[in-house]
């Protein structure tokens, strides 16, 4: 017989235990088996409401379809190249690496960036936590933008009458006598090609390379551009080489006429006849890729025998990725068109028809961080989105691309000198500039 002060203690520990089991949130419950093996003791619909997601109704997937459902518990999938985890698996962590190819800013949770704002300030923000207003802070006055424009992303956007990075100078002059003193001939504030800052115009230099680039004037009203034909972007020549450019209009020289003086007056055609000749099918003479005189083409880069055609119309530079490599090595070009291997489709020939993986895989490795397949925009197949083929411009590894953002010159994306990747051009070795239209290799090709 045992002593009442054990007894006691007995029914106080008993007393203990039950209000701990009860304070146990329904969804884990330790004794919902009798032992290992032992059949579940919830009915199937309870089990299978315990998996659902808050306010699914009966039939929707269980474990948000990346796990099985055990007596109410969710054991979730383990699958490459991350791992799911969460009471209905609903987390899953590589989706946060995909800012920069590295981790998000901040830190990674159930599959999404939290952003470090421990002092509650909300400063930084972002899908990929990749704004930070604390860099929009006045060191001086310790106001966003020194309280004279507003933030976004790291950026000040000052109000009139106030420059500088953080819009800490302010003008001499008044806002209207400023926007008087950067109005050009035809209206245009600095010609649409400058930004107006105190009534002097800083032009927006498209040449990295020199000290006096393609746009200058008071009211960047000039832009030797225009002297520019469209094979001459690859050389240093003005005018076809034929005259002399002033403030945008070509001077042409003896025996050569023309608005960039691309025509010789030896020609028997007119400018006219000739350009149509060279034009072909093609928008523009010689498809853009070449120099036209009297009705013939000369394909440009010279000597790159991947740009060819009676009008240059063909480019084999389309069928390469960014390594270079020729549709995806499951394929030859043809005319700057890739013709595939059997068992490989795609523009560059990059997708496998066969697949390795469960539908299921293939899916969850096609949802964007929103949650949504290719962003609505496209299919999936093993596990890499196809974007719509009806939607030319939409690309990107989960179709969140838009390619129409990719800088145009003499209307060609990125000049035909590069790829353009999530809305910016990737230029080619030896091109540079934001449609890659400027020549930087120590030679011209």
């Amino acid at each position: 017989m045992h002593p009442p002060g054990f007894r006691n203690f007995l029914l106080l520990a008993s007393s203990l235990l039950f209000a701990g089991l009860s304070a146990v949130p329904q969804s884990f419950s330790p004794s919902l088996r009798s032992w290992p093996g032992a059949a579940c003791r919830l009915s199937r619909a309870e089990s299978e409401r315990r998996c659902r997601a808050p306010g699914q109704p009966p039939g929707a997937a269980l474990c948000h379809g990346r796990g099985r459902c055990d007596c109410g518990v969710c054991i979730c999938h383990v699958t490459e190249p991350g791992m799911f985890f969460g009471p209905l698996c609903e987390c899953h962590e590589w989706v946060c690496e995909t800012y920069d190819g590295s981790t998000c800013a901040g830190t990674c949770h159930c599959g999404r960036c939290k952003c470090d704002n421990s002092d509650g300030s909300g400063l930084v923000y972002g899908k990929f936590c990749e704004c930070d207003d604390r860099e929009c802070i006045d060191d001086e006055t310790e106001e966003i933008c020194g309280g004279h424009g507003k933030c976004y992303c790291g950026n000040c956007y000052c109000k009139a009458g106030w420059h500088g990075d953080k819009c800490e100078f302010q003008c001499d002059i008044t806002p209207w006598e400023s926007k008087r003193r950067c109005t050009s001939p035809d209206g245009k504030i600095c010609s649409n090609r400058g930004t107006c800052v105190c009534g002097e115009c800083t032009c927006h230099d498209v040449d990295p390379t020199g000290d006096w680039g393609d746009i200058h004037g008071d009211t960047c009203e000039c832009d030797e551009r225009d002297c520019r034909a469209v094979y001459d972007r690859y050389s240093d020549d003005f005018c076809s080489g034929h005259g002399q450019c002033n403030c945008g209009r070509c001077d042409c020289k003896a025996g050569w006429y023309g608005k960039k003086c691309e025509h010789p007056q030896s020609c028997t055609l007119s400018p006219e006849e000739s350009i149509r000749k060279c034009q072909g099918s093609s928008d523009l003479p010689c498809s853009g890729r070449g120099k036209c005189e009297c009705g013939k083409c000369t394909c440009y880069p010279p000597g790159d025998r991947r740009v060819y055609g009676k009008t240059c119309e063909c480019d084999d530079r389309r069928c390469e990725d960014l390594d270079g490599v020729v549709c995806g090595g499951h394929g030859t070009c043809s005319c700057g068109r890739c013709i595939c291997e059997r068992g490989w489709f795609g523009k560059l020939c990059q997708h496998p028809r066969k697949c390795n993986m469960t539908e299921e895989q293939s899916k969850n490795l096609c949802e964007s961080a929103d949650g949504i397949l290719c962003s609505g925009k496209g299919s999936c197949h093993c596990g890499k989105c196809i974007c719509s083929a009806e939607e030319w411009y939409i690309s990107g590894e989960f179709c969140d691309c838009d390619d129409r953002d990719c800088d145009k010159y003499d209307g060609l994306i990125c000049t035909g000198n590069g790829i353009c990747s999530c809305g910016n051009c990737e230029c080619w070795d030896g091109w540079n500039g934001n449609a890659c239209e400027i020549w930087l290799g120590s030679e011209y090709p």
